[in-house]
């Protein structure tokens, strides 16, 4: 069978009608365990799911109770589903009855082969399943989902403010994401959601995000930066460590199009540069959407050099390492140092 993208389960799901075996991989395991929940959802009648459900995890199965399970028949239902959880660790019998069994899987078995994030892929069960990966949703991609599970899952909408606001605040990990729009939902009893209602609930304000902070370094406004430093320390998810990993990934960025400029590259192609840079890069910590931390980059690398682009980074491996060393300063006096060094020096203007 051939290989599909994480969306071709979803079709399955609302229609109903399954292939007999699927291999979800890949390194978000989120969106694995919310495809695999909501298949066994439609799949299994809750009325016979203490007959027709078993979650098994494969270093636990050997080859007779994995041929059990799969050879089942469905009791007073039309379908059994089977999910077995890190089915990299499978001992061999096991996987060789796997493998006999997929050449001819059972019309009235639902199997759900799940891998942990960090596996490499298996080659033999892509080819042999409908494989479907699930990578980390990054770009444009994480606004979508956003806007899908608010007005799909919660039942309301929300401002393109709010989402861009939010995902600051929280960054890109789904589930963190998932908690606090159920949270604000809550707050406001299914109206819609608004920048106000991220601010009450997520205590973050807009031209105090981490994106504004960033934006702030990017283009030496220590004072600006500065400012922000308690306020965002205040913020869920965001500490020294995280904000230095943003720092970094908006440096190295910088003076990638900085140099990309001393080649010679126009202001028109170095955008669409950098957003193959990131694509290219899998999931980089941007601290806000592809679109605003591009736009960034790009005015940014105007008013940088290579010299000071190397200072920032000397600066910010120091300063990485003693956040993660828990004896030295606070993260307010260590991020306000860094502030300082990263925006001390005049910046740098191109000629007309």
């Amino acid at each position: 069978m051939s290989s599909a993208d994480a969306k071709s389960l979803r079709p399955a799901i609302k229609a109903g009608t399954f292939k007999p075996v699927y291999y979800l991989y890949g390194d978000d395991d989120y969106l694995k365990d919310e495809e695999a929940r909501l298949a066994m959802d439609v799949a299994v009648d809750a009325a016979t799911r203490a007959f027709n459900l078993e979650v098994r995890r494969g270093g636990e199965l050997d080859a007779e109770t994995l041929g059990s399970l799969v050879n089942t028949p469905p009791m007073m239902s039309d379908r059994r589903v089977v999910v077995i959880r890190d089915v990299n660790a499978l001992r061999k019998d096991a996987r060789a009855m796997l493998d006999r069994y997929i050449a001819r899987p059972a019309d009235d078995v639902l199997l759900l082969l799940v891998a942990p994030s960090g596996v490499k892929a298996d080659k033999e069960l892509i080819a042999g399943t409908v494989a479907i990966e699930y990578k980390p949703l990054t770009g444009d991609r994480l606004p979508r989902w956003i806007t899908y599970y608010v007005e799909h899952d919660l039942g309301t909408t929300i401002t393109e403010g709010a989402s861009a606001l939010l995902q600051s605040a929280v960054g890109t990990e789904l589930a963190q994401l998932k908690t606090e729009l159920d949270k604000i939902a809550n707050f406001t009893g299914g109206a819609p959601i608004n920048e106000a209602a991220v601010t009450a609930v997520v205590g973050v304000r807009p031209g105090e995000t981490l994106g504004d902070f960033l934006d702030a370094v990017a283009r030496r406004d220590g004072a600006a930066a500065l400012k922000m430093v308690p306020g965002l320390l205040e913020q869920p998810t965001l500490n020294a460590v995280r904000i230095v990993m943003a720092l970094a990934a908006q440096t190295m960025v910088i003076g990638w199009a900085q140099a990309a400029r001393e080649r010679g590259v126009a202001g028109s192609r170095l955008s669409a540069e950098v957003f193959s840079l990131l694509k290219s890069s899998g999931g980089v910590f941007t601290g806000r959407p592809w679109g605003d931390f591009v736009a960034t980059c790009v005015r940014a690398s105007d008013v940088w050099s290579a010299r000071t682009i190397d200072q920032a980074l000397e600066a910010l491996l120091a300063t990485d390492a003693a956040a993660k060393d828990t004896r030295l300063s606070s993260d307010e006096q260590l991020l306000s140092t860094l502030v300082l060094s990263l925006c001390g020096v005049a910046p740098r203007r191109r000629a007309a």
